[in-house]
């Protein structure tokens, strides 16, 4: 799948053509007898749940990063700076999204034609709904309902609004409901295979469903009421409770399915630091995870151990010692065994909820939720919780101290892989509260959308145009529909 072409859906869109210029005998002629005509959904299942955690881990590492101020970078900095139309060591996770929604749409659609592969509909569609959810809130609107639809005609999808991605039949909503309908109604004797996230555990897409259910309805929570929803899914408790449950991917230590990092040159490596906001956030909760999530810099002649950098370097007229700054740590190069691709955990359900509930948007003790999530979140980045953090800097409410901006700003220390996470519920929240940057490209503004990439504007022209207006010019700082 690696090979296909970047921009799956004008592919589809374009084969669906020639298909439909050509003679009838043509597949007759031009079929290769000892080839496949169609991949297994195992095959392909395995194939979207790992390239999408994959390539995703490290967009959000090295654009997401910068968006959401975990990491910094020394160089090649243009997308660092906000300009986001210059995508350079990441920043263009556009065809990610399309190529694995493409082959994901191949998995629903063999589970609904072949009874054989009918145990394929339900996690397919949840996985769907994961996807098309990150994608809408990282662009807004978006190609969604005619999207795939080329053999049917439609080589330029429309943009659908992001309220309806979210809200209409067949959006993620929906098809979070339909995944587990799925899934509860099968029958059937064959298993699930190809399944790198539970194993083939359906009780474990069902959870990972209603996790994402939580994610999705505290997203839109300022723009629809989604009390009694919310209050339904605490109270059946079937969700993403215990790291045991995460929906994860072990990466390993050695190629080929370790994390990217661990493959980039040195130099490359070596370009990203911890940024200043992670520096503060981490050493003024005296945070035990800098140990983890950094190392300690090459020059420390001051005597501080660990020292990030502002971010937005204009590597132009700066030319700051790359061993004056902390670098990440070993868990995202030599020991990528112990790090995961991130795709729902326990962690962030429990924050969700915690902040649900100090809302009032839930009857539920906050504190116990905020404090199971940083208990988790230690956990999970292999950090012994020190005894009296939950006392001390990390305490509930306690010392000043606002509710709303330490859940978001726990949640966003534990999120240092899904860069694109910290800086969607930064958009959202306004928490933690980032810097301005040292170079701004984009008039010292924290941007809140990505733009379309620029071959939506010559290859899918009307309907661009249509989305970009909306955006006044596909501006990078024109808010998304919850956020608005």
């Amino acid at each position: 799948m690696k090979n296909l072409t970047k921009y799956s859906l004008l592919l589809l869109a374009f084969i669906s053509v020639v298909i439909i210029s050509c003679t009838a005998d043509f597949e007759e002629i031009n079929t290769n007898p000892n080839a496949p005509v169609s991949v297994q959904p195992s095959f392909l299942l395995r194939q979207v749940i790992y390239n999408y955690g994959e390539e995703m881990s490290y967009e959000g590492f090295v654009a997401g990063g910068l968006l959401s101020q975990h990491m910094t970078a020394f160089d090649f900095n243009l997308f660092g700076r906000h300009d986001l139309k210059s995508p350079q060591l990441g920043g263009n996770p556009w065809p990610i999204f399309y190529r694995n929604l493409r082959d994901n749409e191949l998995i629903i659609t063999q589970s609904r034609e072949t009874p054989a592969f009918a145990v394929y509909e339900g996690p397919a569609l949840i996985y769907k709904a994961y996807m098309s959810a990150a994608l809408t809130d990282i662009f807004g609107d978006v190609p969604y309902s005619e999207a795939f639809r080329g053999l049917d005609g439609i080589v330029q999808p429309k943009y659908d609004l992001q309220e309806d991605v979210y809200l209409q039949p067949g959006g993620i909503l929906d098809n979070l409901d339909q995944g587990i309908a799925a899934i509860e109604n099968y029958t059937g004797a064959i298993a699930l295979e190809g399944d790198v996230l539970f194993n083939g555990d359906l009780d474990g897409w069902v959870r990972f469903a209603n996790s994402l259910k939580i994610k999705a309805l505290m997203r839109i929570s300022a723009r629809e009421n989604v009390n009694a929803r919310l209050q339904n899914l605490f109270d059946d408790q079937n969700y993403i409770s215990t790291n045991s449950q995460n929906a994860v991917f072990n990466f390993s230590d050695n190629e080929p399915n370790n994390f990217r990092m661990a493959r980039l040159r040195a130099g490359d490596f070596g370009n990203f630091a911890m940024s200043e906001t992670m520096e503060e956030i981490l050493e003024g909760l005296n945070d035990a995870r800098i140990n983890v999530l950094f190392r300690p810099r090459v020059n420390n002649g001051n005597g501080e151990d660990f020292n990030g950098i502002l971010n937005g370097i204009d590597a132009s007229s700066s030319t700051p010692d790359f061993g004056d700054f902390s670098q990440a740590g070993t868990i995202f190069r030599e020991n990528t065994g112990m790090l995961d691709a991130n795709y729902m955990t326990a962690w962030e359900t429990n924050f969700l909820l915690a902040e649900a509930a100090e809302r009032g948007l839930i009857s539920a003790s906050a504190q116990t939720l905020y404090e199971t999530g940083v208990t988790q979140a230690h956990e999970y980045w292999n950090t012994t919780l020190p005894a009296n953090y939950l006392n001390t800097e990390a305490a509930y409410g306690a010392n000043g101290n606002d509710p709303i901006e330490q859940i978001i700003t726990q949640k966003w220390l534990s999120s240092m892989i899904n860069g694109y996470e910290g800086w969607i519920e930064y958009r959202r929240t306004g928490f933690p509260v980032l810097k301005t940057l040292q170079a701004s490209l984009n008039n010292n503004l924290i941007p809140v959308r990505m733009p379309y990439p620029a071959e939506e504007a010559s290859l899918n022209t009307d309907n661009y145009n249509v989305a970009a207006g909306a955006t006044n010019v596909n501006s990078i700082n024109a808010p998304v529909w919850w956020d608005e």
